[in-house]
């Protein structure tokens, strides 16, 4: 598969004083660094910028970048500028990333993202790329059936955008439990493959099913207890296979002290993010929100992880040797021109600092490599090479649906 990274891994890159003014600096140093990296290919992050944002970037988690500044129109001149990076630099552009909650309650601010996200549909047709990758959101005001009638009327329409420039939308399922301050947990409605199909039904129906794909990440996986082979196993089932168009290459380690005290719901009260019984004036205690989730487990950056096996078994971890071969068993993928996207979000290497964090992602990057080559090795041996000769492959291994 081709190996990259999310260029939100390092959102200081290029500082914000030099950036602002020369906004596809922050690309040309991009790509320079992924190169070094020994990255194959970038995600490029794009975000509203800050003085653009809704949130403001004390309430955030994990911070996006805008790599790809988009205040300004990515006219021609702009395009032809990246572009001879890429050429210079030799690594290749995988798709261009906006996160952001595209079914707002408030219909100004949905717009304003919405128009947003038409910005990115052209930098990435300008670029030459044929996928973005986001989220879907969820209307806070609303029940998650009602969320498909808003799904139909207000993200159905980007999707026909999407189409008309010859893009795929790759969703990732992160659930989003930090988003809002209320007790809703799953506040990116295409969360998991249950509403991934009742979505893509709705997309079918509008002619634009072959433009809504999955942008599967594995830490969601295990967030949410569940595990990739069984997951994979059951988009098979269900003949949907087809629907994971790519990969964010990202983990989760459980806390089972987190879960013990909270359960896999995380921290609903005390948190911190309410003041007096009403969600606090102070933008930053909106942070604590997300103690739904960081209160049971932390995001793994691929390879510095120590894993349990037992962990493993309790889907409290990723097995990372196991989701690659499973994607070549069970779905329906073109594994030479898939796309495996090193996310960085382990916090306690999240270091804005160029020379420290190089050698992290270098050894992050390799891993990735190394695993998925080790799959690929795998599997041919076992359903091919083996299998050619009638001589079977020896256990069981990793099954679906084991409890």
């Amino acid at each position: 598969m081709k190996v990259g990274v999310l260029t939100a891994a390092l959102q200081e890159l290029t500082p914000r004083e030099v950036r602002d003014p020369d906004p596809d600096k922050a690309i040309e140093d991009w790509l320079q660094f992924a190169q070094e990296l020994g990255a194959n290919y970038i995600q490029l992050s794009s975000a509203l910028h800050p003085s653009e944002s809704d949130v403001p970037a004390e309430a955030m988690l994990d911070p996006v970048a805008n790599t790809l500044d988009l205040r300004q129109p990515f006219d021609a001149a702009r395009a032809k500028r990246v572009l001879a990076a890429l050429k210079a630099t030799g690594v290749g552009l995988s798709d261009i990333g906006y996160f952001d909650n595209m079914l707002h309650d408030d219909a100004a601010i949905r717009q304003k993202k919405h128009d947003f996200m038409l910005r990115v549909f052209d930098a990435a047709a300008a670029l030459g790329v044929n996928a973005v990758c986001g989220f879907v959101g969820r209307n806070q005001l609303h029940s998650m059936d009602q969320n498909l009638i808003d799904f139909e009327q207000h993200f159905v329409p980007l999707l026909k955008q999407a189409k008309a420039r010859g893009l795929t939308y790759r969703v990732e399922q992160c659930p989003m439990p930090g988003w809002t301050t209320g007790d809703n947990w799953h506040n990116n409605i295409a969360y998991a493959p249950g509403p991934w199909i009742v979505l893509h039904r709705i997309c079918e129906k509008h002619g634009v099913g072959d433009h809504f794909r999955i942008h599967y990440d594995p830490s969601h996986a295990i967030l949410m207890g569940q595990d990739t082979r069984s997951i994979f196993q059951y988009l098979k089932d269900q003949d949907y296979g087809f629907l994971i168009g790519g990969f964010h290459v990202k983990g989760q380690v459980v806390d089972a002290t987190g879960v013990s005290a909270w359960g896999y719901g995380g921290q609903t009260m005390d948190r911190g993010d309410w003041r007096n019984g009403q969600p606090s004036p102070n933008a930053a205690d909106h942070l604590n929100a997300w103690k739904k989730q960081v209160i049971l487990a932390e995001h793994e950056l691929p390879g510095t992880a120590k894993h349990d096996p037992l962990a493993y078994l309790q889907n409290r971890t990723v097995d990372w040797l196991d989701h690659q071969l499973a994607a070549r068993e069970l779905l329906q993928l073109d594994v030479a021109n898939t796309h495996l996207v090193v996310e960085h979000e382990y916090p306690k290497a999240r270091i804005q600092d160029r020379a420290r964090l190089k050698p992290i992602l270098q050894g992050s990057i390799a891993f990735v490599r190394r695993i998925d080559e080790a799959a690929a090795c795998m599997y041919s041996l076992q359903h091919e090479v083996l299998a050619a000769q009638g001589i079977p492959a020896q256990g069981t291994g990793r099954q679906a649906y084991r409890s």
